[in-house]
Parts: C-alpha cells; sequence; structure tokens
C-alpha cells in the first residue's frame, strides 16, 4: 500500500514516540519487531542501470529480478494493557524506505521515500464482540495478493477505523470506514467496507466475500461506486493451497481493491478472475503459479483487457542452495492493439534457513531476460517513455533486453 511521503525526521519521531509508549507497558508484554527487506544491486547487459520490465495496461509485473529498487518495512508492535476480561489494548507503527537503483541514497524526491503506512491502535478479544477488535488509524488491513507478482487484488488497508472479526453464527464480520487508501488518491474519499468470513463450503474449503461502497465526494464532477469480491480458498489441495478470486466494480468501485478514480460513473465497469496456486510437494520442490483475467468496460474509448499468466517454481539442489525460476507472460488488449510482454528469470539461490519455497532469507544471482511486440513499444512510448519497454529507454527501439543482479530478500 502507498501512503503520503514524510521526511525521515518525522518517521524517526514516529518510531520514537511508540518505542516510548512501549517502555509504559509491563516487562510481560513485549516489544514486538518485525520487518521486511529487499536490496541488491542490478544492470543490463549493455551496462546500464537496471531497468524493469512491466507492460503498459497491466496492473503488475512478475518479481523475481525485475525489481529495480531497495526496499525496507520496519514495524513496532506492543501491548500497553491486558484487563481483567481478556482483551489487549495495543499499539502499532511502521516505516518503509524506498529507493531507485542507480541513485544516491536519499531516500526523498522522485528516486527514494520515507512512508508512515501504518499507525494504530487496536483493541482486541473483547467478550462482548464474540473476540472481536476495535481499531482505528492507518492500518494494513486484510490483504490479500500474490506473491510472485506483488499483486494485492482484495485490499482493505487505509486510513479509518473498524470494527474486525466478530463472530456471529460460525461466521466472522467486519466493517471499516476508511478516507484515503493510497498515495495517488488525490482527495478524502468516505470508503465502506463489509467482509464476512466463515463459509464452510467443502472439506478443506472456505469461502469469503466483501463488499465495498464508495460515497461521492462532494464535488460536481464525481461519481459514487461499489465493488463485490467473492473469494474461495482450498487448504491442502495437491500439496499446497489454491486462492479463487471472483471481482465486480463500477464507478470508484473499478478500483476494486483501492479507490478508484471518482470521475468514473455508473457506466465504467471492471470485471476480474484471479487464480493462484502454492504448492510444497516434498520438502525441496515447491512454487507459485497464478492466472488473472481483467476487463474494463468504458464509454470513453479506454476499455481494455488484461491477461496474465506465471510461474515460479524454486528446486532445492542441497539444504540450503535452490535454483528457482520464473515465466510470466501479460497481454493487454486496448484500442492502440494488442500488446504482450515475455519475461524469463533464472536465479540460483542461497537459503541458508532451508529448501522449502517459502523459507527466507534468500540471497539470489539472477539473469533476467525480457521480449515484447511493437505494439507495447509503442503504448510506452505514450505512456511510460523512458522506461524499459520504450524507444527512449535502455534497450532503445529492440524489442528485447536483459538484467543481471544479485539480491537479497528478507522479513521477520
Amino acid at each position: 500500500m502507498k501512503v503520503a511521503h514524510m521526511p525521515l525526521r518525522t518517521a524517526a519521531i514516529t518510531l520514537g514516540l511508540l518505542a516510548g509508549a512501549a517502555g509504559l507497558a509491563s516487562p510481560a508484554q513485549a516489544l514486538e519487531f518485525a520487518g521486511y527487506l529487499r536490496s541488491g544491486v542490478g544492470t543490463t547487459a549493455g551496462g546500464g542501470d537496471q531497468a524493469c520490465f512491466k507492460l503498459p495496461g497491466a496492473e503488475t509485473k512478475y518479481r523475481l529480478g525485475n525489481e529495480c529498487e531497495q526496499y525496507a518495512e520496519l514495524e513496532l508492535r506492543q501491548p500497553l494493557l491486558t484487563l481483567d476480561d481478556g482483551s489487549v489494548l495495543r499499539v502499532a507503527g511502521m516505516v518503509s524506505l524506498f529507493n531507485a537503483y542507480g541513485r544516491d541514497l536519499t531516500l526523498r524526491g522522485d528516486d527514494g521515500a520515507v512512508r508512515l503506512p501504518q499507525l494504530y491502535a487496536q483493541w482486541s478479544n473483547l467478550p462482548a464482540l464474540n473476540g472481536g477488535s476495535l481499531w482505528a488509524g492507518r492500518r494494513y488491513y486484510k490483504r490479500n495478493d500474490i506473491h510472485i507478482a506483488d499483486f494485492y487484488y482484495w485490499n482493505q488497508s487505509g486510513t479509518g477505523a473498524g470494527i474486525e472479526d466478530v463472530a456471529i453464527g460460525g461466521r466472522t464480520y467486519s466493517y471499516t470506514l476508511s478516507r484515503k487508501d493510497n498515495l495517488y488518491q488525490t482527495a478524502y474519499t468516505t470508503r465502506h467496507d463489509l467482509h464476512v468470513a466463515g463459509f464452510a463450503t467443502n472439506p478443506g474449503g472456505g469461502l469469503e466475500l466483501g463488499v465495498s461502497h464508495i460515497d461521492r465526494p462532494g464535488r460536481r464532477d464525481a461519481h459514487a461506486g461499489w465493488s463485490l469480491s467473492v473469494q474461495h480458498v482450498q487448504q491442502d489441495f495437491l500439496g499446497g493451497k489454491n486462492t479463487l478470486a471472483l471481482q465486480y466494480g463500477q464507478g470508484p468501485g473499478t478500483g476494486l481493491g483501492y479507490t478508484g478514480d471518482v470521475g468514473l460513473d455508473a457506466s465504467a465497469r471492471r470485471y476480474r478472475l484471479v487464480e493462484f496456486f502454492d504448492w510444497q510437494a516434498g520438502p525441496r520442490f515447491g512454487g507459485q503459479v497464478e492466472a488473472v483475467y481483467q476487463r474494463d468496460i468504458r464509454r470513453d474509448g479506454k476499455g481494455q483487457h488484461w491477461m496474465s499468466l506465471g510461474a515460479r517454481p524454486a528446486y532445492a539442489i542441497t539444504e540450503q542452495i535452490k535454483l528457482v525460476v520464473e515465466l510470466g507472460h501479460d497481454r493487454v488488449w486496448a484500442p492502440g492493439g494488442m500488446h504482450s510482454l515475455s519475461k524469463l528469470t533464472v536465479a540460483p539461490t542461497w537459503s541458508p534457513r532451508g529448501p522449502a519455497f517459502w523459507s527466507r532469507p534468500e540471497l539470489r544471482l539472477y539473469y533476467t531476460y525480457a521480449r515484447w511486440n511493437q505494439a507495447a513499444q509503442r503504448a510506452a512510448n505514450g505512456m511510460a517513455a523512458g522506461s524499459a519497454l520504450s524507444g527512449t529507454g535502455a534497450f532503445g527501439p529492440a524489442l528485447h533486453g536483459a538484467n543481471v543482479g544479485l539480491q537479497i530478500e528478507t522479513w521477520w
């Protein structure tokens, strides 16, 4: 989730205040520290700064060997008080740091940033809510993503308040009221999210659904919108887990996981199907495969179809050495024609904590090759001049390119 930029000093003060609050808690209520980090160096096969491959009109790109930034998230969580009824009051905050490859480590301007994606209070395990919670602030909340593409297709994060996971009749109910959920949302807009989970459909399978309503902002050219998401998760499927999601939105609801363009009326519609499968077949062979189809209907002539297919299998040659391969293909059918991008990455990987697909940290040496068509280059020239696929990018008028590099990724 993207939120507003903030000075490094402000971020430091924020975490400092959180740490100070932690000092007021009893020693038994330990401060929790969590985080994420990816960092590395990369270059094009020709020797310039690494240029990442993303198809214009596609929502995402395939990540392995195709990330052009240093990025970190540092989170502190602190229980402040445990009441006699068993409920717990806690606070949490997170600072994220971003800097583009090939740029000075300034963490500011167009090539870097410090952000505050989370700062909230939560009162959890409330008996009056059948074990549910109350929360308020800015929070990562009920995020559903496909890891290999970093695609948060259903994401209720935002700045607001909510009632979370109230158990009633074998289901859990959640409601959130938020005002802003991403960096590019130009004006505060009230959004309501209702989420219901716990529908048992079959052995190992469960269904959840969510409805989002976006109020009409107080200006003449704005509209209200809504979206619906239905998701089925099947556990223990062929040695892994399968997820299938269907989504639909109108007007600003076409953002689906986010607040969309409030200038769109009800004639603007978006349909999306998401399917992905995580597997771990034995201790040494795991991976993730995905398929996405999205259709945008717009009467302004900007409608399009987007299709994405990809997989990242990983095989552990030894307890700590993996061979990871990622293959992804995107197509967009738009008024300017069908543009496509195919990308392949091969990455010998050191995994000191074991051979499983999700084991981290990983240190990867990678080679990435991509190929695109002329329609993709024309689209990039108009929508993303200077990007890898454009005629003014790192690969010039060529319709292919390659990167090599070294990256570490970890979380804790």
